[in-house]
């Protein structure tokens, strides 16, 4: 009984986790063509893709930790 909820649990976590690693390369992908289409040289353009770039990694590599596969 137990072990069938921990099963549900991390299926609902992974879920969440992938649905995230989506959330974040669409924000990684907006940063980068926002800061293709500026003009100047703007940092906080440039500071706000490296941390879009940065979570989504980071979340990618705690997927591949727990094994989890992303289509």
């Amino acid at each position: 009984m137990i072990f069938s909820r921990k099963g549900k649990l991390k299926r609902e976590f992974d879920e969440k986790l992938v649905h995230l690693i989506k959330e974040t390369k669409d924000d990684w992908s907006s940063a980068k063509v926002i800061e293709d289409l500026v003009d100047d040289y703007d940092l906080e353009v440039i500071a706000h893709r490296k941390i879009a770039e940065s979570i989504h990694f980071y979340l990618f590599k705690e997927a591949r930790i727990r094994k989890i596969l992303i289509k």
